[in-house]
């Protein structure tokens, strides 16, 4: 019996160490010497300042190397614009300056210091005796990687001079100690330092404590000021005027990071003929959304002559996608930060990449031509391309940049007419997408505008299988027979709308449309 209680002591030190072993080594900025350390393994603290000195053991937290990979990757962007490193291997920590680093111990080991998800000493990163901060994985989820990454985060940030962050009303009345945030989604905010549990989106504050609602705690210029680290150098120029980073749109990425609020990253590129243009800015994320982005993207492009072009910065989404057309020449692109509808710009901050795409090879050409006639804009192509057409997009844009579909029909189409509402001139362009789904723009063309009208809908009442209504505003339709008898009800949106009448009899229809309080009645005639 003994030697079997020897032998199951021996096997389970063993997996011990070999799951100590096994733990993924990460590093996110090897080169610095400020260092913090995210402990998963267990440690043995024997601390004078924490439980009045008498030593005692966290044991290991119970997460997979996923996890911790989660953990790390959310963490390292938290810290990415400074001149710090993240880690989760032990040498490293222990090679760092003494007075330069900090060890998160991230453990179930909670029951000594209930009721919170962490514990940290203020300014501690400094101290230079190795005091530690704490994770309770147990009570986060539990084990929930989002969580655990964020009291990483906070506790972390205690240790480097931070104080919480509160919320309070128009009257300077504390309503949160820990600051929650605001909205939903990708673009949903909370501060490091507040509650930042069920937002995706966090950072770094400027903002108030605890302390009253005058009393603003400047996360930024406390973390590069006090602690012997500052930001990450510049990695590119922040100017078009002065010497902006040459790229080739195609082949890339090219990868940067906004380290300030008021750090901006310049590319100058070449398009060598006229191209369909498509790029994609996307902020550093661990999953599909943008989870665990730091920095909403904003891009602005410029033509040869520094003339701003675009600007793009969505305000539901933290990545930025431009799909467009661009003539032959130089042109200029220069990512930053933004803020949107839930914070300012300030902590808008973190790595991104560029990818980009000119043109393809399947589909060698797409020309569209248009006519105006009788308040109706006549649209046709011609396609030439190796491989089958999926699909064909008609977009129509007021301003030629900003393009949306009125209609998207079968890769055999080869024309298109329609009566807009639209009382200006209408830029056009069709999107042709191939069975291998390659992505091509045709040319843009503008058409004049029509002339005013005092119906609410243009309507083809003589059909063979589709109807078609092109309304000025959303709207309510009935759609009966001869008799009076209703065939079809429903609802149509504000544009080009379609309806089959496919298996309908030949005959007469009647066509009821209400919108805005106005009803207009048309004779539908099925051939």
């Amino acid at each position: 019996m003994k030697k079997l209680a020897t032998y199951l002591i021996l096997l389970l030190t063993l997996l011990v160490s070999f799951n100590v072993y096994s733990l993924p080594k990460l590093s996110s900025f090897p080169t610095a010497s400020a260092t913090i350390f995210l402990d998963f393994d267990g440690y043995n603290v024997n601390s004078g300042v924490w439980q009045s000195g008498t030593p005692f053991t966290c044991v290991p937290a119970a997460v997979s190397d996923a996890q911790i990979t989660e953990i790390f990757n959310r963490v390292a962007e938290d810290y990415r614009p400074f001149n710090i490193n993240i880690t989760t291997d032990s040498i490293i920590f222990l090679a760092a300056p003494l007075e330069a680093r900090i060890r998160v111990v991230i453990t179930p080991t909670s029951a000594w210091f209930p009721g919170v998800g962490g514990v940290a000493f203020v300014g501690s990163f400094t101290w230079g005796d190795d005091t530690p901060c704490f994770v309770f994985s147990d009570k986060l989820g539990p084990n929930s990687a989002k969580m655990i990454a964020e009291c990483c985060s906070h506790e972390s940030g205690h240790t480097v001079g931070l104080s919480h962050q509160s919320k309070y009303d128009g009257s300077c009345n504390l309503t949160a100690t820990y600051n929650d945030g605001l909205g939903s989604g990708e673009v949903s905010w909370a501060p490091i330092m507040g509650n930042s549990y069920y937002r995706n989106m966090s950072g770094w504050n400027n903002g108030p404590t605890p302390y009253g609602c005058a009393a603003v705690q400047d996360n930024l210029s406390i973390i590069t000021t006090q602690n012997g680290f500052t930001y990450r150098t510049d990695d590119y120029s922040d100017d078009i005027n002065a010497s902006p980073t040459a790229i080739n749109i195609s082949p890339i990425p090219v990868n940067g990071i906004i380290t300030t609020s008021i750090d901006a990253d310049a590319f100058k590129f070449n398009i060598a003929a006229n191209s369909n243009f498509h790029i994609d800015v996307n902020p550093f994320s661990i999953g599909a959304n943008n989870q665990g982005a730091d920095l909403d993207v904003k891009v602005s492009i410029y033509d040869a002559t520094k003339t701003l072009i675009s600007v793009y910065d969505p305000e539901d989404k933290m990545n930025v996608a431009i799909d467009t057309i661009l003539c032959s020449g130089d042109y200029y692109l220069v990512v930053q930060g933004a803020g949107n509808k839930n914070v300012s710009g300030y902590g808008s901050l973190g790595s991104y990449s560029i990818t980009g795409l000119l043109g393809t090879l399947a589909i060698h050409q797409v020309s569209l031509t248009g006519t105006e006639e009788k308040n109706k804009h006549h649209l046709s192509w011609n396609i030439i391309s190796d491989d089958p057409v999926k699909s064909i997009t008609i977009e129509s844009s007021t301003t030629g940049r900003n393009f949306t579909a009125v209609t998207t029909t079968n890769g055999t189409a080869n024309s298109f007419a329609y009566a807009p509402f639209q009382y200006s001139d209408m830029y056009y362009r069709i999107k042709v997408v191939s069975v291998l789904n390659q992505t091509v723009y045709s040319n843009t063309i503008v058409l004049k505008a029509n002339e005013k009208t005092s119906q609410s809908f243009n309507i083809s009442t003589f059909v063979h299988s589709q109807v078609t209504v092109t309304a000025a505003n959303n709207y309510q339709y009935l759609l009966s027979d001869i008799n009076g008898n209703t065939i079809t009800q429903g609802k149509g949106k504000q544009g080009f709308n379609q309806f089959d009448m496919a298996n309908r009899p030949a005959g007469m229809y009647i066509l009821q449309l209400i919108s805005n309080n106005q009803k207009q009645t048309e004779r539908i005639i099925k051939q």
